[in-house]
């Protein structure tokens, strides 16, 4: 397992636990916790990438939450697995947020397919694959868009 894998994986853990308790329990004691339990592998700069993340998917999280609502209407959020919730949390995140040199949009969908085949129920990976496959789709088309749009008033 690549270094980054795991440090998606102790995310997930982490955003978890602190969303089974419904956000009520000390986020940054269960990062801790997490990190020494199955962090051992990870040098400084993996560890740097873990509390990026999840730094990253709780300062978002009010854009985040709503962009899964809305990709996936006939599932309301708290009646989405905590676990598929969370995958879908760290892959919007990569996929909107993170610099896209460091993590390109295909990495980050198919890093959430693999946490969610390895995380979540069986059904799970297609579930992901689809949510993240229609933001990421939609994004595209409101880019090319953009550019279109921005090509016609410059040109």
């Amino acid at each position: 397992m690549s270094r980054r894998h795991l440090s998606r994986s102790i995310a997930l853990q982490s955003l978890y636990e602190w969303d089974f308790y419904n956000k009520k329990k000390d986020l940054v004691q269960i990062m801790d916790h997490n990190l020494a339990e199955f962090g051992s592998g990870l040098d400084d700069e993996h560890k740097e990438f873990f509390l990026k993340l999840i730094h990253g998917i709780v300062t978002h999280l009010k854009d985040i939450d709503p962009i899964i609502v809305k990709a996936a209407p006939e599932w309301p959020l708290d009646k989405i697995a905590i676990v598929d919730r969370n995958v879908l949390r760290i892959g919007l995140y990569e996929l909107l947020y993170a610099d896209p040199n460091e993590v390109p949009p295909k990495v980050a969908i198919n890093e959430a397919i693999e946490l969610a085949k390895s995380h979540g129920g069986p059904n799970s990976g297609k579930f992901i694959n689809g949510v993240l496959g229609t933001v990421y789709r939609e994004r595209k088309g409101e880019t090319a868009a953009a550019e279109t749009e921005s090509k016609k008033s410059n040109g």
